[in-house]
């Protein structure tokens, strides 16, 4: 099934914006919703709405068979070897922040490593900045590449046997790059650190494989995968996720509850308190069986050639400075053009109905890195389609001739 078969889909695509055919491009900030999502989330609405796991009645047990049949999806999805490793959190930020506080946070002390790099988006900066000052841990960078790019060499120079965490992305949410992260989880065993992958912009656009990744913790969002908002994973290998406290307390997630002191269940619900999101859980399981039916390669593929496509064309345009690697980059496209500001330009996009990203994209040290204070990003997924950059391009050289009239 090609693009411009998918997109029949996607409701909201089909649509004017300012009186032009909408061109989405801000999937990196959050993808667009099959039918058959939406679909899934209003059946559990009308047909079976209840609580899971407490009621032995009729809903009740569809409701919780809908609930943990999507969190076997995800085990499948992931490759992960058991269910009990896939934990629903709010989003990437929610999983990120378990992991920082209640693994890191109860085993650091001064003296331990957390490495991370400077491309970070600030969901997978913060919390590791945070505990690294609450526990005296030394907070330390990879240095990058000259195109923001993450090697190997690095890895080696900045991981030493007091390094005890490393925090590292998938996919740059920024430079598009993929990092080796096979590799990467190989020299963090050597000394003995656990591997944290930000997997929000890796999960959405290829195959997934965390045993042979062999990453200890990887954390991925259901909005940006064509699932609903407020939902998200957190995988952990069973021994790790074992270690880690949960940081919510309350139902769901005990065993039993003494006056002075509780005992959690057993994984993944100890991490799980309170009422779930379970129609956002079951919005992700849909998604996941529309992405699965596709194909992850076959999505990747279609996104690197998108994206070839779009650079060879932006190349062209004069001013126009395209941050990161130039060859292999995933599914985005993070640039400047001279003399324009990006939210300036973005707004100009958005009169011809072109959605792109403008800002610092949650990423300000990276900023700092490139020394510029904000980029535009056009970021695509499966139903973006080749007519959409050609209009796209049309648009950046409108945009550069308006304000190359108007400061004439």
């Amino acid at each position: 099934m090609n693009a411009k078969e998918l997109r029949k889909y996607f409701p909201i695509l089909h649509q004017e914006v300012n009186g032009h055919q909408l061109v989405y491009l801000d999937n990196g900030a959050t993808s667009q919703k099959p039918i058959q999502v939406i679909e899934a989330m209003d059946k559990y609405y009308k047909e079976y709405n209840s609580n899971v796991h407490r009621g032995v009645h009729t809903l009740g047990s569809l409701a919780t068979d809908g609930y943990e049949g999507a969190r076997e999806k995800v085990r499948a999805f992931i490759n992960a070897r058991e269910a009990a490793e896939v934990v629903f959190t709010r989003g990437t930020t929610s999983a990120v922040n378990t992991v920082a506080y209640g693994f890191a946070r109860a085993f650091l002390k001064p003296g331990d490593e957390i490495v991370t790099t400077v491309a970070e988006h600030h969901s997978n900066f913060i919390p590791w900045q945070q505990a690294a000052k609450v526990t005296g841990a030394t907070f330390k960078f990879i240095p990058l590449a000259e195109d923001g790019t993450v090697t190997l060499d690095a890895v080696r120079d900045t991981i030493t046997d007091n390094t005890k965490i490393v925090a590292i992305h998938h996919i740059s949410n920024v430079l598009g790059d993929t990092t080796p992260i096979k590799e990467i989880a190989q020299i963090a065993h050597q000394h003995g650190a656990i591997l944290f992958v930000d997997g929000a912009q890796g999960a959405p656009h290829k195959k997934i494989d965390v045993q042979d990744l062999d990453c200890d913790f990887y954390a991925f969002s259901s909005h940006k995968m064509g699932g609903p908002t407020g939902v998200g994973v957190l995988y952990g290998k069973r021994e790790v996720l074992e270690r880690t406290e949960p940081m919510e307390f309350g139902g769901e997630m005990i065993d039993f509850v003494e006056l002075y002191d509780s005992t959690w269940k057993e994984l993944p619900w100890k991490f799980e308190g309170g009422t779930p999101i379970i129609a956002g859980a079951i919005g992700l399981g849909a998604a996941i069986d529309f992405l699965e039916e596709i194909g992850m390669d076959n999505i990747e593929r279609h996104e690197k050639k998108l994206v070839a496509y779009a650079m060879e064309q932006m190349s062209e345009i004069e001013g126009m400075t395209i941050y990161g690697p130039q060859q292999d980059r995933s599914s985005l496209i993070t640039f400047n053009l001279a003399g324009v500001h990006p939210h300036d330009l973005s707004t100009v996009l958005d009169s011809y109905g072109i959605a792109v990203r403008a800002g610092h994209h949650c990423a300000q040290p990276l900023m700092r890195w490139l020394n510029v204070t904000a980029t535009a990003r056009a970021s695509f997924y499966m139903y973006n389609t080749e007519e959409e950059v050609d209009a796209f391009v049309a648009g950046l050289k409108k945009t550069k001739e308006y304000f190359g009239n108007v400061f004439s």
